[in-house]
């Protein structure tokens, strides 16, 4: 469609310089930078409470920052030095909450029509991008209804279908699909993802869901107590966590407290290991991360970990087992048969995907 091609030409960089906001004496942000591409879908994604929705908010114009600055395109909306402030209508942006916030007594169509009548657009050219955004979420047909008759996913598609009518060159999503269940959830993240690329518009996208931060953005950026821990493709934050919180938060495997003695890592009280030359630096105290990606089950022998089996459950293609480690970390493998509640395994490690963090040298 015509209209697709001029959303693209119009994407639109986000850039986010030492923001900070502070309530009270709690500092929910920590002067974080944070700069989004053109066409960019960029996932905030940390457990409640970081300040993901609070960062949301200031690049909406919901909220002031207490510091910092932030530029949409070429024009700065905000800046505590200066006192730039920019208000929400006047940033060109999207939104899509949690909650749909779509009005009951108009009907799908005029809830999606709505920013066009604040920008005063004409009866005709309304009812054409609404019929355009209403088929490019999957709802043709549909103007008519009341939100109140679609079900729950189909609401959000509404809100959806609102935030993009307009033709916004950044578009914020706000925990958008925590609302639906899960086999829901994994379906829509998949169709707005697909859209936010069809469009190209610039996205920031807030959630608690490792997975569904995964599926929709370019980039994860890893929110913990008001800084970014990091920021990265999916695929990297998985096989490179740049810290033992990202490792432990995204639950990529299990983190040992360790130490080094005579090239030896010891674990526990006990358990020696020799990783390859070059994997550890310097006789030092620190945490060993193993991805499961990195364990292999074997028979229980030196040189590796050993493990009790807690827990065999199957999950269709082979087991989910719970085991616990010899140094009390429990850690769930897949395996092609059942373990006996009990059963000592053992696990060889490949060292290429492991991680040695050291503590800081005595």
């Amino acid at each position: 469609m015509p209209a697709v091609d001029d959303a693209r030409g119009s994407a639109t960089p986000v850039l986010i310089q030492g923001i900070s906001q502070t309530f009270g004496e709690t500092r929910v942000l920590k002067a974080l930078s944070l700069e989004i591409a053109a066409g960019e879908t960029v996932a905030l994604l940390g457990p409640s409470g970081c300040g993901k929705t609070t960062l949301l908010r200031l690049v909406a114009g919901l909220a002031r920052p207490t510091g910092g600055r932030i530029d949409i395109g070429e024009r700065r909306v905000v800046d505590a030095d200066s006192g730039v402030f920019v208000p929400p209508e006047g940033r060109e942006i999207g939104m899509v909450f949690q909650d749909y916030a779509l009005w009951p007594h108009m009907s799908v169509a005029k809830n999606v029509a709505f920013p066009l009548e604040m920008r005063g657009l004409g009866r005709s050219e309304r009812e054409a991008r609404v019929t355009e955004a209403l088929g490019l979420v999957g709802l043709d047909g549909m103007g008519e209804r009341a939100p109140g008759t679609l079900s729950g996913g189909q609401q959000q598609r509404v809100a959806l279908a609102r935030a993009i009518v307009a033709r916004p060159p950044v578009i914020l999503f706000d925990e958008p699909l925590s609302n639906l269940d899960r086999e829901l959830r994994e379906s829509l993240v998949v169709d707005i993802a697909a859209l936010l690329r069809r469009l190209g518009m610039t996205a920031l996208y807030v959630t608690h869901d490792h997975g569904e931060a995964f599926a929709i953005a370019d980039r994860v950026a890893i929110l913990s107590r008001g800084d970014l821990l990091q920021v990265d493709a999916p695929e990297d934050l998985v096989a490179r966590p740049g810290t033992v919180d990202v490792a432990t938060f995204l639950k990529l495997g299990v983190i040992l407290d360790g130490r080094v003695e005579e090239g030896d890592l010891v674990l526990g009280s006990k358990r020696r290991l020799r990783p390859p030359q070059g994997f550890l630096n310097g006789d030092r105290s620190g945490q060993l991360f193993l991805p499961r990606a990195a364990l292999t089950p074997m028979a229980v022998a030196d040189g590796g970990l050993a493990a009790v089996a807690r827990h065999s459950a199957f999950r269709g293609d082979g087991y989910s087992v719970q085991l616990e480690l010899e140094e009390g970390a429990l850690l769930d493998l897949h395996s092609p048969r059942r373990v006996a509640q009990g059963e000592q395994v053992g696990l060889s490690v490949a060292w290429e995907r492991a991680r040695w963090f050291p503590h800081t040298s005595l």
